[in-house]
């Protein structure tokens, strides 16, 4: 079995901690570290890492200064709760940058938004049984 740790450069490791577990309807807990933390899934599986800007000097995470947060990133999460989680990235933003729309590449709903840092973050309906009974503006 392989997995990735996606890691991205935040400014406040507990504030972007919090705002992942939400939209993903996680338990709130803190950060291992408060310059480090590790999004998990109910299962232990690691979803994505939180790093602080600047801290142990790695050398694509030393500032934002040095590029746009995002720039040639997209964080796309397939979820088997897309109803729910929609609902409560509603609630974590005043407005989606993409409403629920079909994905003509992968046949599912999905929706996109940024986080507090500006990483645009995409949200993909785990199947496309999830699409009955939605429209366009689901």
């Amino acid at each position: 079995m392989k997995r990735t740790w996606t890691i991205i450069g935040v400014s406040d490791v507990p504030s972007s901690f919090r705002w992942y577990q939400s939209l993903f309807g996680l338990t709130e807990t803190r950060p291992g570290h408060a310059d480090f933390g590790q999004i998990r899934d109910a299962d232990g599986t690691v979803l994505l890492c939180l790093h602080q800007w600047g801290a142990h000097e790695h050398p694509s995470l030393m500032s934002r200064d040095n590029a746009t947060p995002g720039n040639g990133l997209l964080l796309f999460f397939r979820v088997d709760d897309f109803d729910t989680t929609l609902k409560r990235a509603r609630a974590l933003v005043a407005r989606l940058k993409e409403e629920p729309q079909v994905n003509p590449n992968t046949g599912t709903l999905e929706f996109s938004l940024r986080d507090p840092d500006g990483y645009y973050v995409t949200v993909s309906a785990l199947s496309s049984l999830e699409l009955a009974g939605h429209g366009p503006q689901a």
